[in-house]
């Protein structure tokens, strides 16, 4: 009997298994959409919690369920991040203490990394929600256009489509930030457009 057919049928050993294979992959998936690797372990936990409450759509033939849960693990990023935004808007409506500054923040922005990471999040922010979560799920987790639309419901001349809109604005970015910035922020931002126009989807 196949994975997928145990795993509908209710087998908790074949979906420790889907865990111990794919948890890893999903939690790459929710950094990337998140950008918060504790939000990222939130949301890898709901998702497979999600999987098993789901597992009787689970059809009994197909490939890997791969991409089943990355378009799980989307749909859970997208709420915990609407929860967020509701939270914080309450948050804002509470009349704030002086603030102390904060000398962690002040050292981490000396190193170079933290730098660089900060310039990637800021442009994959730029982009829309759909152009993030296919983004993310062609580039950052290497599923093809097949199983990026299959993970999102949507038609593969959608995903290709959202695609190519999300690389042309990151790469108009990365042009635009290079002439003005420092010469190690400049490598920085080659970095990133090598990052994010590469050419190696599955």
């Amino acid at each position: 009997m196949s994975i997928r057919a145990r795993i509908r049928g209710g087998d908790t050993e074949a979906f420790e298994q889907l865990f111990d294979e794919f948890a890893r992959s999903v939690y790459g998936h929710a950094f990337r959409l998140t950008g918060n690797w504790s939000v990222a372990e939130d949301v890898m936990s709901l998702t497979f919690l999600e999987a098993w409450r789901l597992r009787h759509r689970i059809d009994a033939d197909g490939g890997s369920l791969r991409p089943w849960l990355l378009g799980i693990a989307t749909n859970v990023a997208r709420n915990t991040r609407r929860a967020a935004y509701r939270y914080d808007d309450a948050l804002a409506r509470i009349p704030r203490a002086e603030q102390v500054p904060d000398l962690a923040d002040e050292v981490a922005g000396r190193i170079d990394d933290a730098d660089r990471l900060a310039a990637i999040r800021w442009a994959y922010g730029t982009l829309r929600r759909q152009e993030q979560e296919v983004f993310a799920l062609v580039v950052g987790s290497g599923l093809g256009y097949v199983e990026a639309a299959e993970a999102l419901g949507i038609s593969v001349g959608t995903v290709r489509s959202r695609l190519s809109r999300a690389r042309k604005k990151l790469e108009k970015l990365a042009a635009e930030r290079e002439p003005s910035r420092p010469s190690r922020q400049v490598r920085g931002d080659r970095d990133i457009a090598a990052r994010f126009t590469r050419e190696e989807y599955r």
